[in-house]
C-alpha cells in the first residue's frame, strides 16, 4: 500500500523567503526563513527566533559529511531563496535549494519580517546584486559606473618609481675606466581589469576577501586577493604581480631552484643578510658565478666594505691586472710572514719619505 506521507509522495510545496538568521546553534549551516504565504510579515506576531530551521541543500562538489567541501553556506540575513517544505502540508521542515538575486528597490526594513533584521543587507538599492566586479558597467562613452571599490583602491595605490642600483662610473689606479652600471625606475604594472559581463566569474566574502576568474576574451585573468590588498593576478600574457601588504614568510623544508630567463631587480628599504650553512655541514659553499662579458659591481655610498673570516683564509686570485685604489691612508698589519714573489718589474712611487725598519735588513743578499 502506498504511503502518501511518504517525502516525494505528499506533494511538492515549494516557497519563496528572505533569510533572517543563520547562527546555527548545531553548526550545520541551516538558516531561518520567513516564507511568503506561509510566515506573517509582522515580528511581534511571529519573531525571527520562532521560525523553524531550514537545512540548506549543498552541491555535490561538497561531500556534506566529515567536514569534506565547502562549509557553511553564506547564505546571509537578507538572502531571499528558494525551497521546498520536506514534510509536505505541514511545513515545518524547510529545505533551502537555492539564492535568488535581484534588483532591490529598498534597503532593509529592521522593524518588519521579510528583511534583514541586522539592517545591513542589501548594501545598495536600484543595483543589481550582481558583483559590480562582475559587471563592469559603463556608460555610452565607455567611463564606469559605480567601479567597485577594491578595483579602485587598487587604482589608486599602484606603486611607481621604484628605484634600482645605481653604480658610478670612476677610474682605476692604473687609469683604466670603470664603467659604472645606471640605475632606472620601474612601476607596478597597470592593473589589468577590462571585464566584459557575463565572462568574469567573481566571489567576495563578507569582510572583502575577493577571487576572480575573468574569460573576458583578449583580457583574460586570474585575481585573488585578501581584505587588506595582499594578493596576486595573473593577466591575459601570464605575467604575475604579487603584493603583500604586511610581512612574508617562505619556509621550506627541503630543495629550492629558480631559474630566471631574464634580468631580476631587488630594491631593499631595510637590512638584508643571508646566512648560509647554519648546519655547519662540510662543502655547503655560497658560489656565485657571473658569465663571459658581465662584471661585479658593489657601492657603498656612505659606510664600509668589511670581509672578515675567524678562522680561514682570505684568497684572492686575480686572472689579469690587480688595480687597488686608496682615497686615504693604506695600512697593513701582518701577523705573521710576509712574502712577495714578482716576476716582473717592482716600483715604488713616493712623494714623501720612506721608512724602512726592521732587527736586519737585507738587500739583496
Amino acid at each position: 500500500m502506498i504511503d502518501n506521507k511518504f517525502l516525494g509522495r505528499n506533494g511538492f510545496i515549494w516557497f519563496n523567503g528572505v533569510v533572517e538568521d543563520r547562527h546555527d546553534p548545531q553548526y550545520l549551516g541551516r538558516v531561518r526563513v520567513r516564507c511568503i504565504g506561509f510566515h506573517t510579515q509582522s515580528k511581534t506576531m511571529l519573531p525571527t527566533a520562532d521560525l523553524p530551521w531550514a537545512y540548506v541543500i549543498l552541491p555535490v562538489s561538497s561531500a556534506g559529511i566529515s567536514g569534506l567541501g565547502t562549509s557553511p553556506s553564506r547564505l546571509v540575513e537578507g538572502s531571499w531563496v528558494f525551497g521546498y517544505f520536506r514534510d509536505g502540508m505541514t511545513c515545518q521542515e524547510p529545505l533551502v535549494m537555492g539564492s535568488l538575486p535581484g534588483r532591490p528597490s529598498e534597503l532593509a526594513n529592521t522593524a518588519k519580517g521579510f528583511y534583514d533584521p541586522n539592517g545591513i543587507y542589501p548594501k545598495y538599492k536600484d543595483e543589481v546584486d550582481t558583483n559590480r566586479l562582475a559587471v563592469n558597467l559603463t556608460d555610452d562613452r565607455e567611463n564606469e559606473i559605480n567601479p567597485h571599490l577594491a578595483l579602485t583602491l587598487r587604482r589608486s595605490t599602484r606603486i611607481t618609481g621604484i628605484a634600482t642600483a645605481d653604480v658610478n662610473p670612476v677610474t682605476a689606479a692604473d687609469g683604466s675606466d670603470i664603467i659604472g652600471s645606471d640605475g632606472d625606475t620601474f612601476d607596478q604594472p597597470e592593473i589589468p581589469y577590462a571585464t566584459v559581463y557575463p565572462y568574469n566569474t567573481v566571489y567576495e566574502s563578507e569582510s572583502g576577501h575577493l577571487m576572480e576568474y575573468d574569460d573576458t576574451n583578449g583580457h583574460e585573468r586570474l585575481y585573488s586577493a585578501h581584505r587588506t590588498g595582499t594578493s596576486y593576478e595573473i593577466d591575459k600574457d601570464g605575467n604575475k604581480v604579487e603584493i603583500i601588504k604586511g610581512q612574508s614568510y617562505r619556509l621550506l623544508s627541503n630543495k629550492e631552484q629558480v631559474s630566471i630567463s631574464g634580468d631580476s631587480d631587488i630594491s631593499i628599504d631595510g637590512r638584508h643578510k643571508i646566512y648560509i650553512n647554519k648546519s655547519n655541514t662540510v662543502d655547503n659553499h655560497y658560489d656565485i658565478q657571473v658569465g663571459t662579458g658581465a662584471n661585479i659591481n658593489i657601492q657603498v655610498d656612505s659606510g664600509d666594505v668589511n670581509l672578515i673570516t675567524t678562522t680561514g683564509k682570505i684568497n684572492m686570485n686575480s686572472g689579469g691586472d690587480f688595480n687597488l685604489k686608496v682615497g686615504g691612508n693604506m695600512v697593513i698589519d701582518v701577523a705573521g710572514t710576509e712574502t712577495k714573489n714578482v716576476s716582473g718589474t717592482t716600483t715604488h712611487n713616493t712623494t714623501g719619505a720612506t721608512v724602512i725598519r726592521g732587527s736586519t735588513i737585507d738587500l739583496n743578499p
